[in-house]
């Protein structure tokens, strides 16, 4: 039995929190949910999975290699929520860098609910 937390912050076991959304067992709920497994899926090195949830819109802006690059270049370390609401989250991911130094990358998502499912549009980057 699997007993590792879930690595998006929350107090919930991995196998009963994001990981049945990234493997599609479950679909978000909510844009929170959705920011949250996609935090998760940098944090596990799932492209694909980062990819899909992307808006159809903004795919052609990104690729599967920079998304992988970016994930497994940096140590994520902790995903802070600071508010959402229907559509959007702000939100903190902690990391440490190629050269271990601490980051911070703070944004306001914008996601979008299409065809009874939560994709990430795009972002204001602070």
């Amino acid at each position: 039995m699997n007993l590792v937390l879930c690595y998006c912050g929350s107090s919930k076991k991995f196998e009963d929190c994001c990981e049945p959304i990234i493997h599609g067992i479950t679909k978000a709920k909510t844009a929170a949910e959705l920011m949250r497994s996609r935090y998760v899926a940098y944090v596990i090195h799932d492209a694909n999975y980062l990819m899909l949830t992307t808006h159809i819109s903004q795919r052609a802006f990104y690729t599967k290699s920079e998304i992988l690059h970016w994930a497994i270049t940096n140590k994520w370390l902790k995903l802070e929520i600071i508010k959402s609401t229907e559509n959007t989250v702000e939100f903190k991911a902690y990391f440490l860098d190629s050269y271990l130094k601490k980051q911070t990358h703070h944004e306001l998502s914008t996601f979008i609910y299409e065809d009874e499912k939560w994709f990430y549009k795009d972002g204001i980057f602070f």
